[in-house]
C-alpha cells in the first residue's frame, strides 16, 4: 500500500470528508533535505470535512497531523494542508 493511500484512508475514517485529494509532489524534492529516497516523503492534501466546523485553521491541521501521526514519524517529511468545511469549499 502507497503512503499516499494510507494517508486517505486514515483521513477518510478519522474526518468522513465530503472531498478529499492528495497529490504526492516529492518529485519536486528528489535529492534534498527529507528525501529518503521512496518518491513518497513530500505531499500536498486538501480535505473538506463537516468536522472543521468551528474550528480554527491551527485546530483543523493539528487534528489532521493526531490522525497521520505514524506517517509524519516515519516516510512523511512534508505534509501542506489546505482544510475546510463544505461551505468554505461551495460544496
Amino acid at each position: 500500500m502507497t503512503i499516499a493511500h494510507q494517508i486517505e484512508q486514515k483521513l477518510q475514517a478519522g474526518l468522513h470528508p465530503a472531498k478529499i485529494e492528495i497529490i504526492n509532489e516529492s518529485y519536486k524534492h528528489r535529492g534534498h533535505a527529507g528525501d529518503n529516497g521512496s518518491g513518497e516523503s513530500h505531499f500536498r492534501v486538501h480535505v473538506v470535512a463537516s468536522a472543521f466546523v468551528g474550528r480554527s485553521r491551527v485546530e483543523r491541521q493539528r487534528a489532521v497531523y493526531a490522525l497521520l501521526q505514524d506517517e509524519l514519524q516515519g516516510p512523511v517529511h512534508a505534509l501542506a494542508l489546505v482544510t475546510q468545511t463544505p461551505e468554505e469549499a461551495g460544496l
